[in-house]
């Protein structure tokens, strides 16, 4: 039996509007909302919060935020703070995107203040973590993630540990169709692990869920599922798809179910 939970997540980014949204949510509410083998949260825009928790308000999907502000409240026109997040149902929150990373500048120091923020917050934040194409080609991976593991994690109490959950997305699989193979998604979760256990101590790190997140779709989720250290999938485009996202629920229950 596996001891940590398979968490499957989706991040629906800037898609979907609130009839299109709303109807996902039901689908899924219908195909996956009583799973309890696996744990699943999704992250819709944040304006179609509301109205996606209302439509998995009797499931046991979590909702969550794609990213939220440090402060609680201020002149930071745009942004959405956690007691936005948490009036809109979140319990969840998406920090450290390479999305954020690379397109709006986001540095090691500004995500680690939201994790911060989230957890005391009682925000259960997912830190994500990765490398570039050049990065990997020129055999950085490790340097890169375990910097922004630590950086991200900086300040967290030991008590907290258990309510982050760390997502390793290789840029160079987001969104491009290509995908790390299972023996490269491994090796990178246990050096995550590792670098886990010097942070926190064994015990913590051998409960916080690494998720792997970049183009995982029904076709490749077990066998990424199925390695000792990858707790779960953040997922992206095949999120959108209720009968896509459902599958790769599915196949976390199997491994639940095998293990």
């Amino acid at each position: 039996m596996r001891h940590r939970k398979i968490f499957i997540a989706g991040n629906w980014k800037m898609n979907m509007d609130r009839t299109t949204g709303v109807a996902l949510a039901r689908s899924l509410a219908s195909q996956i909302g009583r799973v309890e083998e696996v744990d699943v949260a999704i992250f819709p825009p944040a304006p179609l919060l509301s109205s996606v928790h209302e439509a998995i308000s009797h499931t046991r999907i979590a909702l969550g935020g794609q990213n939220m502000h440090f402060e609680k409240s201020g002149a930071f026109t745009g942004e959405v703070s956690g007691a936005m997040l948490l009036d809109s149902g979140c319990t969840h929150v998406i920090l450290g995107h390479s999305e954020r990373r690379q397109i709006f500048g986001e540095t090691d120091e500004l995500i680690n203040r939201k994790v911060i923020s989230a957890l005391a917050q009682s925000i259960k934040p997912i830190l994500c973590v990765g490398e570039t194409l050049e990065e990997r080609q020129a055999g950085k991976t490790n340097d890169v993630v375990g910097s922004q593991l630590r950086y991200g994690l900086v300040g967290v109490r030991p008590e907290q540990m258990r309510e982050v959950t760390i997502a390793y997305e290789p840029v160079w699989a987001i969104g491009t169709g290509q995908v790390a193979t299972p023996h490269q998604a491994e090796e990178v979760h246990a050096f995550l692990r590792d670098t886990l256990t010097h942070v926190c101590g064994t015990d913590l790190a051998q409960s916080i869920r690494i998720q792997y997140g970049g183009s995982v779709k029904p076709d490749n989720a077990a066998g990424l599922l199925s390695q000792p250290n990858v707790d779960g999938a953040l997922v992206g485009g095949a999120c959108l798809k209720a009968e896509d996202f459902s599958a790769i629920v599915q196949a976390g229950q199997e491994i639940h179910r095998s293990s």
